[in-house]
């Protein structure tokens, strides 16, 4: 166990490594990359933009403005071309709007995702099956911006149906209560996707583990049918969902809630990518996909180790 946490610290090192830099590459040869013309401005002289260009170090080889810009980011004094505020504090500040969005959600989607699939695989081929698949379809089709700002409208406004805030986050330490009803709607909104996509993945799985060999013994030994579903074939068929949390949580954590964060003006982490990509400042670009980088990598060191614990054929090495 001790060498396959160390083989894996070492290879998330390395991944946190190769995407900065592929990133910092990216950004730095796409047209309009450069920084200084848009940080003099409109009327600025040539003279004006390569004094700015010197004083950033944009004049350097790029092995070395990367080597400067991840030093300063890990020494926390990395600041943002275009505000010039302190990359790390603006992430920080970030953190928990985006926690607490990524937390509930992911609660909902999993909860719902697992009571989905398993209501579908046992009434299979029924007609209770058959609502079940065209509303988890329904679901996974579904926009998350549309159905944000759909909700906004109906939930939010002016409607006889309006009982919701209408967007922004407030701190659970500020108000718990308002903490709860601010957030519910976009945890519903962030978590309808996954319901439907995890509740077919799940159905699946159940279907084909329901045939294995272990199974039927069980069932020879007389065990009660609600037993060897759960104990037997819902924990064997878990398995894949596991994966599936991992990944889709660490990248919602890691900013991929970017829509939902933006149609309800949350102010995470990902309405601050999407401002810093807007802006083509790399700075916090870089600071963001570190940070979703070392969530990503995390999660699927958890997702291996969680391996073995529902499949006891399963050791990390």
């Amino acid at each position: 166990m001790l060498a396959f946490l160390i083989r894996r610290l070492i290879g998330a090192f390395l991944v946190l490594i190769a995407v900065s830099f592929i990133t910092y590459l990216i950004f730095i040869k796409i047209p309009g990359g450069d920084p200084a013309p848009r940080i003099a401005g409109r009327t600025a002289t040539e003279a004006n933009i390569q004094d700015i260009r010197e004083k950033l170090h944009l004049n350097d080889p790029f092995y070395s403005q990367y080597w400067a810009m991840m030093k300063s980011l890990f020494t926390g004094s990395l600041t943002s071309y275009s505000s010039q505020l302190n990359v790390v504090e603006q992430i920080k500040s970030g953190i928990p709007a985006t926690f607490s969005l990524c937390i509930g959600a992911g609660a909902i989607w999993l909860f719902f995702g697992i009571l989905v699939g398993l209501i579908s695989a046992v009434k299979a081929g029924q007609w209770s099956d058959s609502v079940i698949t065209v509303f988890a379809l329904i679901g996974i089709s579904l926009p998350v911006f549309w159905l944000g700002l759909m909700s906004r409208y109906v939930f939010a406004e002016d409607h006889p149906f309006s009982f919701l805030p209408d967007g922004e986050y407030v701190p659970l330490t500020q108000n718990p209560w308002q903490w709860f009803t601010h957030l519910l709607m976009p945890w519903l909104v962030l978590a309808v996707l996954f319901i439907g996509f995890y509740g077919r993945v799940l159905r699946s799985n159940i279907l084909d583990t329901i045939n294995e060999d272990y199974v039927r013994t069980a069932k020879a030994k007389g065990l009660p049918y609600r037993g060897v579903l759960v104990r037997h074939v819902l924990r064997n068929s878990l398995i894949p969902i596991v994966t599936l949390f991992g990944l889709d949580f660490a990248a919602v954590i890691g900013g991929s809630a970017i829509l939902t964060e933006t149609v309800f003006d949350l102010k995470g982490v990902g309405w601050y990518a999407a401002q810093a990509v807007q802006d083509l400042d790399l700075p916090p670009i870089m600071g963001v996909t570190i940070y979703a980088t070392f969530f990503i990598v995390l999660f699927s060191v958890v997702v291996d180790l969680l391996y073995a614990l529902l499949d006891p054929r399963i050791r990390p090495t």
